[in-house]
């Protein structure tokens, strides 16, 4: 233990005291947001204003089309049909006609038929949507006026029908749209936390361990050590490293979080956007969203939940990390270790994506076995968590992947035992297999 102590130490100084560790821990953050900015200002930049002349020959639509600040409708006699249609293709600063023809005996689908939009230039999808919208609406209020229902009769009439449920098992009522949500967005944080950490630093541990055999150091160090203890204080010292990461980021998380938090108020009125922002504003009460999301949250078991987080990551980490060094010491270059790595990296994305399933169903039987096998335990049974599951399923599961861990430290050790002093030597399944039973 005092050796392994001893490499853990040393692995964990000499990845932290990296200028790379340092730099990438405090702007990681910082470079999300700022690439998520960047795509938000992509699709900014991308936009433009479509401005549509407008022959209404039915009337309807006169002084009810609105413009927006994406869509402009300029309304033209009917008489300037023929020129306008001859002249579009020249017209510059116009992207198209709309031509709506009479209405004839209330015959609003004949209408929707015979309606044409001519264009000079190709228009995005979202712009050719947002018009047959426009004018949907607008038709949908005409059938309402002439089946005599008025506008409040005819929300009455599209109210959803709000379902109260209640489980007698533990006497709590079902979860509505916005508990779903928080809960599952909670899971799929988790979920995906646990997912990168475990692949970034996995591949970290088997990077090491290949360098080192490279370079022959392993050679000198073995000679003082175990192979078990210094691949172990690898793995642990990793593993620290990666808390140490975590932690840095959930602060900044939660100091970022205070305060925009702080600066929200005096912000409410400055956000961009125009007029469209400003309805959100007025439409959603932030403040009251924000303290319903509180209470959903502060109702969750949340010790359980950051208990057996950090649990099942752990071991989770701990597993896949001894397949990561054993495949280090088994081959002698980056290139060889492709071939390997799918066998560690295609049960995390099975339980990843099949986890995406299981919040719908959480007590189903896809959600029960992605949980109870070690290979996909670590991540499916954190998406479910949030959602409640019974102790016993918790301690099976995490029992297993105890076992199991132990297991993979095991074989790993004997792989990585013969498999860091073997140069030149191609490993195959036969080979490692050999390994493993010496």
């Amino acid at each position: 233990m005092k050796n392994i102590f001893l490499i853990t130490k040393r692995e964990y100084l000499t990845q932290v005291k990296k200028k790379s560790f340092v730099i990438l821990t405090l702007l990681a953050p910082v470079l999300m947001i700022g690439f998520a900015a960047l795509i938000a200002f992509m699709f900014k930049a991308n936009e433009s204003t479509s401005t549509f002349n407008v022959v209404d020959k039915s009337g309807l639509f006169v002084g009810n089309l609105k413009s927006t600040d994406k869509i402009k409708y300029v309304f033209v006699p009917a008489v300037n049909e023929k020129s306008l249609v001859a002249t579009l293709k020249d017209m510059d600063g116009i992207e198209g006609l709309l031509i709506i023809p009479e209405l004839k005996n209330q015959n609003y689908d004949g209408l929707q038929k015979d309606s044409k939009l001519l264009i000079n230039k190709k228009i995005g999808f979202d712009t050719k949507t947002k018009v047959a919208s426009d004018l949907a609406k607008i038709i949908r209020k005409e059938k309402i006026k002439t089946l005599g229902i008025s506008e409040n009769q005819m929300k009455n009439l599209d109210a959803n029908f709000e379902l109260n449920t209640q489980n007698v098992v533990d006497n709590k009522s079902s979860d509505n749209d916005l508990s779903f949500g928080v809960k599952s967005g909670l899971a799929m944080v988790l979920m995906y936390a646990v997912f990168m950490f475990i692949i970034i630093y996995g591949v970290r541990v088997m990077r090491s361990v290949l360098e080192e055999k490279n370079n022959r150091v392993v050679e000198i160090i073995i000679s003082s050590v175990k192979p078990f203890e210094l691949m172990m204080g690898k793995i642990l010292g990793v593993t620290l490293v990666a808390l140490t990461q975590f932690s840095i980021w959930i602060t900044m998380s939660v100091i970022g979080a205070l305060f925009l938090n702080t600066g929200f108020a005096a912000m409410n009125n400055q956000i961009p956007g125009g007029e469209q922002s400003a309805e959100m504003m007025q439409k959603f009460d932030f403040q009251q969203i924000a303290g319903e999301v509180s209470h959903i949250l502060l109702d969750m078991n949340v010790a359980l939940i950051i208990g057996v987080f950090i649990v099942f990551f752990l071991l989770g980490y701990i597993f896949y990390s001894s397949m990561y060094a054993a495949i280090g010491s088994a081959v002698d270059n980056e290139t060889e270790t492709q071939q390997f790595t799918m066998f560690a990296i295609i049960p995390l994305m099975v339980g990843m994506y099949g986890s995406f399933t299981i919040m719908n169903n959480p007590e189903g039987p896809l959600g029960f076995w992605l949980s109870m096998i070690p290979f996909t335990s670590p991540v499916a049974m954190i998406a479910r968590i949030p959602f409640g599951v019974p102790v016993w399923q918790i301690i099976l599961s995490a029992s297993l992947l105890l076992v199991s861990t132990l297991l993979m430290i095991y074989i790993a050790a004997k792989v990585y035992r013969v498999g860091i002093l073997m140069y030149g030597n191609k490993a195959t399944a036969k080979e490692l297999w050999k390994w493993i039973r010496s």
